[in-house]
């Protein structure tokens, strides 16, 4: 088409944001106008951004991010893919070196009347339930919004009628076109109408396409006015003075690539002093723009973008396949299953095309679509399941694509500092989730683990800690990574704080160390100072904690505080910390709850005992890292601390005045420990069950000796005395009590694995004639035992057991001078008396 051929006045191109089909026909349609510019829905500050779109650094999806420099925590965004129809129009301006701009509101009005909307709905929300009729669109400042109030073709529009005083609910026109069609699902509409017929070639006029979008949505707006969004009047007012501009400067020789919604706004006749009315008096905010990575992922609607589509990764295939767009979607699908070891031939390719041809016909549609082809690899390559349905859903229909931009993007300070460190560091953001294992005794690994403790300072949520492999010592980490548009705009308001990420963090804890009010905000800012490696804020949060914990006579502040210095002390030996006086501050606060536990654990309800439960088993291990992170820490004396601490679980365990649970758990800690012989915590366990004793506190002793995921299974299976206390006391459980205890025995017994619930039952079963031992007190007494029990330890078969034990654990090292195993395996089991673990 020439320039003579073509109507008057600038050409309208009206599009459905995020669709292929209107990206393949904007394409069309310039390269048929060859316009002398392009003017693109979207923030005008960013205009100056624009020839990044070109750079070879810059790969889509990305987006515009917009925040306040006041606030960063007030931004917004305007994702593009590379099927998005206003990224196709500026990469056609930047290649044909047209002028590109961008003609939207400026983000600096729409951020500050999106913050200002935000205080009016906090405190007029009586008012607008009566009824004012203020619409609320898709749109600027939502934090993940494309910026738009609603273009009528992703987001819902409504209707404030007749002077705003009845309201109606938004409408979708999308919805409304295709329910006029006939059609009950508009997604199928769009695609049976635009995406199905617009593919290259089969439009004999470009512009056909958009004249007849723009005939319906001019339809729509004669029944439904402006939808009910005050802000779309004030953006389409702004669109058309930038319009005037630009006619003013290239004439009608332009072209507008916009939403569809906002066409006939763009067509109507205005005077320029009206539109200039409807933008006086709008609320400004300082702004800033750059480019960021975005996600397929977070295109997806189920990921909270709203204006987004359901299926990102199917339509970035539909635009990207040159032709025969079925068959290579099925052969992507292959191939994804294959990788996920899964059998699919060639066969199971070309039966899914066919089907899903078939499918199409059936249903009357153009070409098959993404419910055809989604139905015909449910039935052809998952042979019905939707498990491995899901799989393709989640890889493909949705996509994983993580976009990038150049280097030269404009960023915070802090964004820049964190991208070299990424980059040093070889820790590339991915959209998709990974675990990360870290062995802290490697430089790099090391750096890594301070990267992303700092971070978390920071509220940068890139990395959580994971549960690992099973290690029993401190020189790993395992990490869960994923990285999240999102994350942006945490990195710019963590700028705030500081240029790189080690000074941000460090103005950032020292800042938290002034305000925190509670024992436990203090103790965990240090655990995090010492994971992090921050030295120059340590000193701060130190004198913080001594302050706090001088202060704070709350046993249970106390409990909570102890286990993670704790930990503190622990990590600190293995990232060479000097923490001294973390062990100072810890021994105090350990020294203070032995003497204020004990009357602590008196008079307490169910709900109260059951928390402390928690505090002591808190404390006991808190105790035990501490005594052994002793001959690092001056002072501490771990022998008496160890003796104080054991007393006290003494006390607790045989004070009748102490609820049940806790006195359980003190038992079987004691026990665990080898401070409590079996006897005398058989002794116990009878008093506990004595038939004095009401059945809701045997029950509660019970679940604090053997409940929880800590053994206490195992501990009845291979001693059958405790296990026949505790049958004989529920078999002698009144009747109209038994209902009272069930739940609370249902918990305890309900946490044991099912292999130890068996034996447990075997066990039971076999009852007290097999068992004797049970009702006797000791196996010797009765001259009976369990089968599969002796009557004590046989030292001589356990000795035999040892050396295989050191050699499967590495531990096997020690062999006689002139090389003899044999005196490694007999004169080293001979000696160590000591537990496997104590030596290694």
């Amino acid at each position: 088409m020439t320039r003579a051929e073509r109507p008057a006045g600038p050409l309208l191109l009206g599009v459905r944001h995020h669709g292929p089909g209107s990206a393949r026909a904007v394409r069309a349609a310039l390269d048929a106008a060859c316009p002398r510019a392009v003017l693109v829905e979207g923030p005008p500050e960013a205009d100056a951004l624009l020839p990044l779109a070109a750079d070879e650094g810059m790969r889509p999806p990305v987006a515009l991010l917009a925040h306040a420099v006041d606030d960063p925590g007030q931004a917004a965004f305007w994702p593009l893919a590379a099927f998005s129809p206003e990224w196709v129009a500026i990469r056609w301006a930047l290649e044909h070196g047209v002028p590109a701009r961008f003609i939207d509101l400026p983000a600096a009005n729409s951020l500050a009347m999106a913050q200002a909307a935000e205080r009016e709905a906090d405190s007029g929300e009586n008012e607008n339930e009566n009824g004012n009729g203020n619409g609320n669109g898709n749109g600027e400042g939502n934090g993940e919004g494309n910026g738009e109030g609603g273009d009528g073709t992703d987001g819902g529009v409504g209707d404030a009628g007749a002077g705003g005083s009845t309201a109606r609910a938004p409408i979708d026109p999308i919805g409304v076109l295709a329910g006029t069609a006939g059609y009950d699902d508009p997604e199928r509409w769009w695609e049976d109408v635009v995406e199905h017929r617009t593919r290259d070639g089969e439009a004999v006029d470009p512009r056909a396409p958009f004249a007849a979008l723009a005939e319906a949505m001019t339809a729509l707006r004669e029944v439904y006015g402006d939808g009910g969004h005050p802000r779309d009047a004030v953006r389409e007012a702004h669109m058309r003075i930038q319009l005037r501009k630009a006619g003013k400067e290239f004439g009608d020789d332009i072209a507008v690539v916009c939403g569809a919604w906002h066409v006939p706004a763009l067509g109507t006749r205005t005077t320029l002093a009206a539109d200039r009315a409807l933008l006086k008096g709008l609320p400004k905010v300082k702004a800033e723009l750059t480019w960021v990575p975005w996600s397929h992922r977070r295109l997806a609607r189920h990921s909270g973008y709203g204006a987004g589509i359901d299926s990102p990764g199917w339509y970035g295939h539909l635009f990207d396949a040159p032709d025969r767009p079925i068959e290579r979607w099925m052969t992507k699908v292959a191939g994804l299953m294959r990788d996920e070891d899964r059998f699919v031939s060639s066969a199971h390719v070309i039966e899914a095309v066919r089907l899903a041809e078939t499918l199409a016909a059936m249903r009357g549609r153009p070409l098959a679509g993404l419910g055809e082809t989604t139905d015909a690899i449910r039935a052809v390559m998952c042979e019905g399941s939707e498990v491995p349905l899901a799989l393709v859903q989640d890889r493909l229909i949705i996509g994983e694509t993580l976009g990038q931009v150049p280097d030269t993007a404009p960023a915070v300070p802090l964004q820049r500092d964190l991208t070299r460190q990424q980059r040093t560091l070889r820790l590339k953001p991915e959209a998709q989730e990974r675990e990360l294992e870290l062995d802290l005794r490697k430089d790099n690994d090391a750096a890594r683990s301070r990267l992303l403790h700092r971070l978390r300072v920071l509220a940068v949520g890139w990395g959580e800690p994971a549960a690992g492999r099973a290690s029993t010592g401190t020189f790993r980490e395992s990490w869960r990574l994923h990285w999240e548009p999102e994350l942006y705009v945490q990195v710019a308001e963590a700028g705030t704080w500081g240029t790189t990420v080690l000074s941000a963090a460090t103005a950032k804890a020292e800042s938290q160390a002034a305000s925190a009010t509670a024992l436990a905000e203090v103790t965990a800012l240090a655990e995090q100072c010492l994971l992090a490696e921050l030295p120059d804020a340590l000193p701060v949060v130190m004198r913080a904690l001594a302050d706090r914990a001088a202060l704070d006579a709350d046993v249970g502040h106390l409990a909570d505080a102890l286990p993670a210095l704790a930990r503190t002390l622990r990590y600190g030996d293995v990232r060479s910390t000097d923490t001294a006086a973390l062990g100072e501050v810890a021994a105090g606060l350990a020294e203070r709850i032995c003497v204020g536990l004990p009357p602590a654990c008196t008079g307490l309800d169910a709900d109260g005992a059951a928390e402390l439960r928690g505090r002591v088993d808190g404390i006991h291990t808190a105790i035990g890292l501490l005594t052994g992170a002793a001959p690092v820490n001056v002072g501490m004396d771990a022998d008496g601390l160890r003796e104080r601490w054991t007393a006290v679980l003494h006390k607790l365990a045989a004070r009748d005045t102490v609820a049940g649970v806790i006195r359980g758990r003190a038992t079987r800690l004691l026990l665990d420990e080898g401070r409590l012989a079996e006897d005398d915590a058989a002794r116990l366990m009878g008093l506990a069950l004595s038939p004095g004793t009401p059945p809701a506190d045997a029950a509660a002793w019970i679940e604090g000796f053997v409940g929880g995921a800590s053994g206490g299974g195992m501990l009845l299976v291979h001693d059958e005395r405790l296990l026949g206390l505790v049958d004989a006391w529920l078999t002698g459980v009144p009747a109209d009590l038994f209902a009272d205890v069930l739940p609370l025995l249902r918990r305890t017994f309900s946490a044991y694995e099912a292999g130890v619930r068996r034996t447990l039952g075997e066990l039971v079963r076999r009852g007290p004639a097999a068992g004797g031992a049970a009702a006797t007190g000791t196996g010797t007494e009765s001259g009976t035992t369990a089968p599969g029990f002796a009557p004590g330890l046989d030292e001589a078969r356990a000795d035999a057991v040892e050396p295989v034990l050191r050699l499967l654990l590495g531990l096997d090292n020690d062999l006689a001078p002139d090389g003899d195993a044999e005196f490694g395996r007999t004169g080293r089991a001979a000696n160590v008396k000591e537990p496997l673990g104590a030596t290694g």
